[in-house]
């Protein structure tokens, strides 16, 4: 076999394994192999480089030689797709989806799959609406499995339609615990806790056993609706009827559930009593009770612990900038934003995302790119105005500076969900639902403009952010001013 020779189906495994072991030298080291041997132009082996590049997280490269390709197949975009979605590139992801459609390339399975992935996270509802489309319309070639299925009504889910979500799992020929676990989850994101402890036990009588994801989701849906005591019961039954180790997510949950409640003690002695280490996340939620609920004193000792535990963590200054301020100590303000400087911690700026005629807009607080721009700020001056005029007060003690009252106000006016807001507002007709999506936790001035927003001017308004789900209508909201 010493004169055995590398063909084009050695190169595809090798630049594989290279990937996955992020071997980034051997695999520049085999890619120059490929081209000396003349196989650079093969389809299999330029998939295979793709895919090593993607998986890296070197998503510029991958796309740049997945253009090189003179011939892309599904799995060549199918690759792409995936690895702009892994590195959390999501609107790209669609972008090439849209090329591929436009180049009658046909979407299989593991292609719709991501590209689900992708709305979900950006709450494209139109884009997902078009993929279950197309599933019915093939489906003879492309089969509603458990995967497809749970991707499917996880999107739903997130782009706030929980209705067809249930809609999509009722029709489920074939389901998997995680189905059932994606389901339990979008029910508890829209602090329907009942219904998802009781799907949870209808899981059971269906011969699904649960498993640690599935209380993560359960106990998840009792902290976002302060169902205490039912967290407490499913939490115990973990070991007591399950034989589940309850691990730190879990913990976590309960101690977000105690917190939330403004259980703040009982919070703090769990996390003390934790059998293992409580991580960041743990801490964190205690952290954000303590914002909710006013304890400066416990709220700057767990802040600076997570200062300490997690220095490049700009969530964290935050929070506790936070709470700080809430309680109008502003040279303690003054020492976590020099703290952040001398750090080099940036802060991860809110934005908001809201779908219109298939298209992502993306709005960034005191950014002024959008080409609707001017029409926007206008729309949102007559709205506040509006709103004011129906005893709106705006609430300023989340402002982290110590400015005047007015600068204050200015300053949440332009909050990014009120310019999406504002957006949705001039492009579509009365009447119509607006759906935005937040990557940070609406702040509690606007959650309160936009209670008031639905009901003066009559629209149901659906807000993701980075915590759950808010449905307003009528001038008030799902979460019940709980969240």
């Amino acid at each position: 076999m010493n004169d055995a020779k590398p063909n084009k189906f050695t190169y595809p495994t090798l630049l594989k394994a290279c990937g996955d072991g992020g071997i980034v030298a051997e695999g520049k080291q085999v890619h120059c192999h490929v081209v000396k041997l003349g196989f650079a132009g093969d389809g299999h082996v330029k998939n295979a480089m793709v895919s090593g590049l993607a998986r890296r997280g070197k998503i510029e490269d991958a796309r740049n030689l997945f253009d090189e390709m003179p011939d892309r197949d599904e799995i060549s975009w199918s690759v792409v797709i995936d690895g702009y979605i892994k590195s959390g590139f999501y609107k790209e992801a669609l972008e090439v989806f849209n090329t591929m459609q436009s180049e009658r390339i046909r979407p299989g399975k593991f292609v719709l799959t991501s590209v689900l992935a992708a709305c979900a996270h950006l709450g494209a509802l139109d884009h997902g609406r078009w993929v279950h489309a197309y599933v019915r319309r093939k489906k003879k070639s492309i089969v509603m499995d458990a995967v497809l299925g749970t991707a499917l009504l996880d999107m739903y889910a997130k782009c706030g339609r929980l209705d067809m979500a249930w809609e999509v799992f009722e029709s489920m020929k074939e389901k998997e615990v995680f189905s059932w676990n994606a389901m339990i989850k979008g029910l508890a994101m829209h602090g329907r806790a009942d219904d998802a402890v009781e799907l949870f036990f209808e899981m059971q009588r269906r011969k699904f056993r649960p498993n640690g994801i599935t209380f993560i989701g359960v106990l998840n849906a009792c902290a976002h609706s302060g169902a205490v005591e039912q967290a407490l019961k499913l939490f115990d039954s973990m070991e007591n009827v399950y034989n589940i180790e309850p691990e730190v997510e879990h913990y976590g949950c309960l101690v977000d559930c105690l917190g939330r409640s403004g259980r703040l003690e009982e919070a703090e002695e769990l996390v003390n009593s934790m059998p293992i280490e409580p991580n960041p996340a743990v801490y964190g939620s205690l952290l954000g009770a303590c914002r909710i609920h006013g304890n400066a004193e416990l709220g700057e000792r767990i802040g600076r612990l997570l200062l300490e535990l997690e220095p490049n963590n700009s969530g964290r200054y935050a929070l506790l900038s936070n709470i700080y301020a809430k309680a109008e100590r502003w040279d303690d303000v003054a020492e976590v934003r020099k703290l952040m400087k001398e750090r080099g911690v940036k802060t991860n700026p809110g934005s908001s995302m809201i779908e219109l005629g298939g298209c992502v807009h993306e709005f960034k607080m005191g950014e002024g790119c959008h080409p609707k721009m001017k029409e926007i700020y206008s729309t949102l001056k007559v709205m506040i105005e509006r709103l004011e005029m129906e005893g709106y007060v705006p609430n300023t003690s989340q402002v982290l500076f110590n400015i005047e009252e007015e600068e204050k106000e200015t300053a949440l006016q332009y909050h990014s969900e009120k310019l999406a807001i504002a957006f949705g507002f001039i492009s579509t007709k009365p009447g119509e639902t607006i759906r935005v999506v937040k990557n940070l936790r609406v702040c509690d001035d606007c959650h309160s403009a936009i209670k008031l927003i639905s009901r003066v001017y009559g629209r149901e308004i659906v807000l993701r952010d980075r915590v759950r789900y808010h449905h307003f209508r009528d001038g008030t909201c799902s979460c019940k001013d709980f969240w």
